[in-house]
């Protein structure tokens, strides 16, 4: 039987940064990115040919950031794909490894991230649920300070983007994974949720719970979709290989949701991990 054969259109390093170019992403850019390497297409290379063109685009002066979130460092009594036997419960919060920005992997955020992760000179933030991972001159400047009760509030790297005048480049995936979404969250009158992970602190390896603004992508689509409504100036669409994109500026999106989630949703219904 003769395997089915590879679907296109061909991408390689020169390809992917001339359509980064000309869906928007430029030099000096910060650029906090979501992907998915299967959307392009065939990609000569891997996600490693991917990285090498944003790099070559972005240039010196410009920094990639990408999410890194360690979503199974969580309480087992959340999960739920799939879930677990309730007995395992207590043993499993005993010997989930804490978080170590230097080599807990990523979970579901794509392998174009987990690539730039592991990229030499990449510096990732000390969140042990939800770190993201920079490379360029302001990758410090990004991942610094992220604290343990700030997922993704204020001492958190979508912060930081949002001073730094980053844009978000959506690669062949929905808004529905757009983060900087959560930052609004934190901003708008919320219910609270526990969380919990396994971290690292002076005294050695501790499960620790923090009580944080609780999240919900379920409506992100909706949000995203109204967003390119009301503001089409400011998002620019594209196509990078065979994947489509969207580029806006992250602090006018946080902007619009922060309007719209009070006007939008009630109660949010967190994702189990």
């Amino acid at each position: 039987m003769n395997p089915s054969p590879v679907s296109g259109p061909l991408c390689t390093r020169d390809s992917l940064a001339a359509d980064l170019r000309a869906a928007g992403a430029g030099p000096g850019r910060t650029l906090l990115v979501h992907s998915s390497l299967a959307s392009l297409g065939w990609v000569a290379g891997g996600p490693v040919a991917v990285v090498r063109a944003f790099l070559d685009v972005l240039g010196p002066e410009g920094t990639l950031v990408v999410p890194t979130m360690t979503g199974d460092n969580s309480d087992p009594a959340e999960w739920g794909n799939p879930p677990v036997p309730e007995q395992w419960w207590p043993a499993i919060r005993d010997v989930i490894p804490a978080y170590d920005p230097r080599v807990s992997r990523s979970f579901g955020m794509g392998v174009i991230a987990e690539t730039v992760r592991c990229w030499p000179g990449a510096v990732r933030s000390a969140h042990p649920q939800a770190s993201f991972a920079a490379l360029g001159p302001r990758a410090r400047e990004v991942s610094d300070g992220h604290a343990p009760d700030s997922l993704f509030g204020e001492s958190s790297p979508l912060a930081r983007l949002e001073e730094a005048g980053a844009h978000v480049l959506l690669l062949g995936v929905g808004f529905d994974v757009c983060s900087c979404f959560h930052l609004a969250e934190y901003r708008v009158p919320h219910p609270l949720e526990d969380v919990s992970f396994a971290a690292r602190t002076e005294a050695g390896r501790t499960w620790t719970t923090v009580r944080v603004p609780a999240t919900d992508a379920d409506d992100f689509p909706a949000l995203g979709a109204a967003f390119e409504a009301d503001r089409p100036a400011a998002v620019r669409h594209g196509m990078v290989g065979a994947a489509v994109t969207r580029l806006f500026p992250l602090a006018e999106a946080v902007a619009y949701a922060e309007q719209w989630l009070p006007a939008h949703r009630t109660t949010p219904h967190p994702h189990p991990a």
